[in-house]
């Protein structure tokens, strides 16, 4: 009998036949929608999966920001300071220290809007390197389209931005600077880098689930990324004197292009931009297509893979 096979059909008088106890579980899984456990689903049959959970994205995300600052004393009220904070530091350093407001009014919501507009994409991609491992427990215990967690990530992400916008306005306004209908524009911007951040972090999430030594690596990386995306700085006091290829590549920083936009949309002063708005929506519309369809499809191509050992 060692020699017999486990999924084979016996017969009285006839052969076995192997294939035909197979070819009847797979009929049978086929009529009652079962599938072969863990396996990655269809592009189209995950995004319908996604828009099923939309309801337990969006709780994991607003869970994940509450537990953010649960042990703090102020609770709550630093998902408005921490930005502030942070914004602080950067003009006691760049704007007092090293005076790169050089030609820049008003340079503080100048540097605001560079600021948190970053730091939306900065802590959106270091949280996408962790997305995965930290939920290991969480997607070996139940089935769901694992891109849920870089999405939320990326929700939690944008609920701390819609607190720091708040801070923003206000000192926008404290500057001297009026409301115009342009301020409208600051909800296609958020929508444009809420796609280009989502697929960053779906990009990371695989990589980090792999290596997940790359979360002490990025910090490093996004630091650089932000020296480049003229947050405290005029980017084309650089570009003017640049070689064209260095210009070019500048100017075509994805992060620096939604900072442009939100600078234009909330301060104005068209001659303080890299490029002409019409380009700068050409490239944030550019590049949220490119990097957040190829970075969903990305992560969905190694659905498998995730929670194993």
């Amino acid at each position: 009998m060692s020699g017999l096979r486990a999924d084979a059909t016996f017969t009285p008088g006839l052969p076995a036949q192997p294939s035909d106890t197979s070819a009847a579980l797979a009929a049978y899984a086929a009529a009652n929608g079962m599938h072969v456990s863990g396996e990655r689903p269809s592009l189209l049959r995950y995004v319908r999966g996604l828009w099923e959970r939309r309801d337990f994205i969006l709780t994991f995300a607003t869970a994940r920001l509450a537990a953010q600052y649960s042990t703090a004393r102020l609770g709550q009220i630093w998902q408005l300071l921490t930005p502030i904070f942070n914004a602080g530091v950067y003009y006691l350093i760049f704007g007092v220290l090293l005076e790169t407001n050089r030609g820049i009014h008003p340079f503080i919501p100048y540097l605001c809007c560079g600021v948190f507009v970053f730091n939306f994409t900065q802590q959106t991609v270091l949280a996408g390197c962790r997305a995965v491992p930290d939920n290991v427990g969480l997607i070996r215990a139940l089935h769901f389209p694992r891109a849920t967690l870089p999405i939320s990530v990326m929700i939690t992400q944008l609920q701390q931005l819609l607190f720091s916008m708040v801070a923003l306005m206000v000192i926008v306004l404290a500057s001297g600077v009026r409301v115009t209908f342009a301020w409208l524009l600051v909800v296609p911007i958020l929508v444009l880098q809420s796609v280009f951040n989502v697929g960053m972090a779906m990009i990371m999430g695989r990589i980090g689930a792999k290596t997940t030594d790359v979360s002490q690596v990025m910090p490093f990386v996004m630091r650089t990324w932000m020296y480049a995306s003229g947050v405290f700085y005029k980017v084309s006091t650089f570009t003017a004197h640049a070689p064209p290829l260095v210009a070019t590549a500048l100017k075509a920083n994805p992060i620096l292009v939604y900072i442009e936009l939100m600078r234009f949309a909330l301060i104005g002063q068209r001659e303080q931009l890299a490029s002409p708005p019409a380009r700068l929506w050409v490239m944030a519309v550019i590049w949220s297509l490119l990097v957040g369809v190829g970075g969903f499809v990305y992560f969905w191509q190694a659905e498998e893979e995730y929670g194993r050992a």
